[in-house]
């Protein structure tokens, strides 16, 4: 039976792939090493192994409203490396930590009042000075914590966003995003607001948020109605109006009584380019146009057979699961997760796509990813396809990262992570 605790909560890549973080349930954060190509065997490269494993946040209790606070990691981010350290910002549903991981190979030796355990020496017995020295060591891997950002959110941090300028970073919970400086803790700057004075009033939430990659005044957030606000910060202090509004007009006639939980939006990711929006919500996932507000650019239909399920999905609380989305380091192909261990990939230039699944049988090394199908109930059944009535709910991808330039990803499936690269996508190009 596997232990809820290690259930992962969050995948993320640092900016140049080489390190690989991720958040589960019980407040850990285990980040991963790519072992550098030996001459030996020169397609070893690629292998990520346990770098450093730490406590990011501990269950806490709220006693002024009595809530337990949970320590699940929600979201981490890398900050870009300037120096020989990296660091990190990891959240739960109220406090943000940012990280320094960094590495120890030396130590100093010979001090002239200390002996080689640590102790005062008996100052008589100093007759002579030396110079201490560095001797090398086992490396070792020392994770601090540099700050603690905390009671700035009533509600439930959904997301953290490290802006281009890399000194400010944002955080959004249901109704309220929140800008910080990294060197500043006690005080944060509220951007937005969607609170209404009366909470009976209250018609939609704020689901996810994502600063622009190169022009630090901009940024994104979607919100439980489906739509998109891009705001700049250069029109005022509060970017409760926003600069475009990016919604799709609904079908009438597709209307049902789950078209607002199905239209939700659970991700939004800038793709590296900056001119496009990539958002998922729970049947599709939409690449949208930043010169185009009426309409999505492009919509992909994730698990259409789903349609005919959304009632029992609805009663095992499955429809409100948050699949996120993200973009390979291109911005040609897209990819997300889906029920079942599966996930889809998206080729924006074929308009190919294949389904692959993440399981132990198919992630011994070097074997390749067979695409599967899934059909429609009722529908035709070819070898191989596997019927909608069999999917296993229970097994859920929600969080997948994609290697800012080649071809690796991550896949959390519940508390096992999966990592593909290389002849990955082949199926699509």
């Amino acid at each position: 039976m596997q232990n809820i605790s290690d259930i992962i909560s969050t995948v993320e890549f640092n900016h140049t792939g080489e390190l690989l973080a991720t958040g589960d349930k019980g407040g850990r954060v285990v980040i991963f090493q790519r072992e550098p190509e030996s001459k030996s065997e020169p397609f070893s490269q690629g292998e990520y192994n346990v770098y450093s494993t730490f406590q990011s946040h501990e269950p806490e209790f709220d006693y002024l409203k009595s809530l337990e606070i949970e320590e699940k990691i929600n979201k981490i981010r890398w900050l870009p490396q300037q120096n020989a350290a990296h660091f990190l910002l990891s959240t739960n549903d109220k406090t943000i930590k940012l990280w320094k991981v960094s590495e120890r190979d030396k130590r100093p030796e010979g001090y002239n009042l200390k002996d080689e355990e640590g102790h005062i020496k008996d100052m008589s017995t100093v007759t002579s000075l030396q110079v201490p020295v560095l001797m090398p060591m086992d490396l070792m891997v020392e994770v601090s914590p540099r700050r603690v950002f905390a009671n700035a959110h009533t509600y439930h941090v959904n997301s953290i966003s490290v802006n281009s300028d890399y000194e400010t970073y944002m955080s959004a919970d249901d109704l309220r995003i929140n800008l910080w400086h990294l060197d500043i803790t006690d005080r944060s700057f509220n951007i937005v607001d969607i609170k209404p004075t009366n909470m009976e009033d209250l018609t939609e939430v704020i689901t996810a948020a994502e600063f622009h990659p190169h022009h630090c005044n901009l940024f994104v957030y979607s919100s439980s109605k489906g739509t998109l606000r891009l705001c700049d910060m250069r029109e005022a202090a509060l970017c409760d109006k926003h600069s475009k509004l990016f919604e799709e007009p609904e079908d009438p006639s597709a209307r049902s009584f789950f078209s607002e939980i199905i239209s939700s939006v659970s991700d939004v990711k800038f793709s590296h380019s900056g001119r496009y929006l990539l958002t998922r919500d729970y049947l599709t996932a939409k690449v949208w146009d930043l010169n185009m507000e009426s309409k999505p650019l492009e919509t992909y239909q994730v698990h259409d057979y789903l349609r005919s399920k959304l009632c029992s999905l609805y009663e095992n609380d499955c429809i409100f699961d948050k699949f996120e989305c993200a973009w390979n380091g291109s911005d040609s192909v897209i990819m997300t997760g889906a029920y079942n261990n599966f996930f889809r990939m998206f080729d924006r230039n074929t308009k190919r796509d294949v389904t692959l699944e993440a399981s132990r049988e198919s992630s011994k090394p070097r074997a390749v990813l067979k695409p599967r199908r899934v059909c429609a109930a009722g529908g035709k059944r070819r070898k191989d396809d596997i019927s909608v009535d069999s999917l296993d709910f229970t097994k859920k991808i929600l969080h997948t990262a994609w290697h800012p330039t080649e071809n690796i990803i991550a896949i959390a499936a519940t508390n096992n992570l999966y990592i593909f690269q290389d002849k990955l996508n082949s199926e699509l190009h």
